[in-house]
């Protein structure tokens, strides 16, 4: 009963999300006391923002609103939406996971050995991971691929640019508040 009543929320969902222009990656309907929760998570190639994640939430709950008043009941009793994205510990199983992650380090497992590489790119075919720092490249089938998880890089964050270090035009801060 259950696995029914997740193919009629899949089916009023999931219009809505790839109407948006996203791909649904996740929904789960769990009990939190008296009420459910609703987590829907969505992803795209240009990612999911809080503006989008809003948008979608809105019409989900609409067409979730109509579905009931047309007499289906989807979720029993009163429940809470949440919609957004997976995040990095989402693993990586789908094309699109391996090819939304590229330049990403990541640890997979291929033929009963984990790997952890640099995803170079992607194809229909498969993943090509950059292994180790002399630029060892090994290309792998999606068939031959364990699921993936993205590794967190702190040292990445050395890479992007100093907030500090950017110019900032204070021109207008620097005038009185009379506009002298």
């Amino acid at each position: 009963m259950a696995q029914q009543h997740r193919q009629r929320l899949l089916a009023v969902v999931e219009p809505v999300v790839t109407q948006g222009g996203y791909d649904l990656e996740d929904l789960t309907v769990t009990r939190v006391g008296r009420r459910h929760l609703v987590r829907i998570a969505v992803d795209s190639d240009h990612g999911v923002d809080l503006d989008a994640a809003a948008e979608l939430s809105r019409g989900i709950s609409t067409a979730l609103d109509t579905a009931e008043a047309g007499g289906e009941e989807l979720i029993a009793g009163e429940y809470e939406l949440e919609v957004g994205s997976p995040g990095v510990s989402r693993p990586l199983t789908l094309p699109r996971h391996w090819r939304r992650n590229r330049t990403r380090l990541v640890k997979v497992r291929i033929a009963g050995r984990e790997v952890t590489g640099r995803v170079v790119s992607t194809d229909d075919a498969g993943v090509t991971l950059d292994v180790d720092v002399d630029g060892d490249r090994q290309t792998h089938a999606y068939g031959e691929l364990g699921p993936g998880r993205v590794q967190i890089e702190l040292k990445r964050l050395a890479e992007l640019p100093d907030p500090d270090d950017e110019e900032i035009d204070d021109e207008d801060d620097e005038e009185g508040e009379d506009g002298e």
